[in-house]
């Protein structure tokens, strides 16, 4: 049976179901509603904050997907924009996903998140979007998210938390059977998280099953 780092690596049909989910706002906002118990609204305006990235930024996407965070650049920004993924069919989405937006600042790599290919301070902006409940050690994953930020680089994303009411823990549970996500993140969990990764200024919040989260590297 395949364990879930395996199965994003290998996977088609889960890759591209959820590339397809994200990459259509109304079709998330629906299906969010429904099953998770959340607006995802927020989640396309956390995506849209990528504009205001000052130039010359160096940003980490990671998981990057299909690309859905590039509808937030702009094709004249001029920004160091990574989009890494350990899976060859999201990246390959990704890819034509970039070009097709004209994007030709996002560097494409395969990786993954427990040992970042970076070396330390290597970004001023990490963003990782509903991925972190997918990861299968997830407080490495910050940590290393934690490593390759530069003194007071940022970091924000979201994730999927178990206790938001019986039906959303039920599809956690039916999902880590499928091994399409890892341990099952806790709303305090990720908090506790991001402070023993030694980031500061941490804030989250909840809406339904899914948590939004932001922290800084100190300095």
């Amino acid at each position: 049976m395949l364990n879930v780092r395996d199965r994003w690596r290998t996977g088609w049909i889960e890759a591209t179901a959820y590339d397809t989910i994200v990459e259509h706002e109304l079709l998330a906002r629906v299906l969010g509603s429904l099953g998770w118990g959340t607006d995802v609204g927020a989640f396309y305006r956390g995506i849209a904050r990528l504009a205001d990235a000052p130039a010359d930024s160096a940003i980490l996407d990671i998981p990057c997907g299909g690309g859905v965070a590039f509808r937030g650049l702009r094709p004249d920004q001029r920004v160091r924009y990574v989009a890494a993924d350990i899976s060859p069919v999201m990246l390959r989405r990704a890819e034509a996903e970039a070009r097709g937006r004209g994007l030709h600042q996002v560097e494409l790599i395969e990786a993954d998140v427990e040992q970042l290919p970076f070396e330390d301070a290597s970004f001023d902006l990490c963003v990782s979007y509903t991925g972190l409940h997918c990861f299968p050690d997830q407080p490495r994953a910050l940590q290393e998210m934690a490593r390759v930020l530069r003194a007071g680089g940022e970091l924000r994303g979201s994730c999927i938390v178990k206790g938001a009411g019986l039906r959303q823990d039920a599809l956690i549970a039916l999902a880590q059977a499928a091994a399409i996500c890892g341990p099952a993140v806790t709303f305090a969990a990720l908090e506790s998280w991001l402070l023993n990764a030694g980031m500061v200024k941490v804030s989250t919040r909840r809406d339904g099953a899914l948590a939004y989260f932001s922290a800084r590297r100190p300095g």
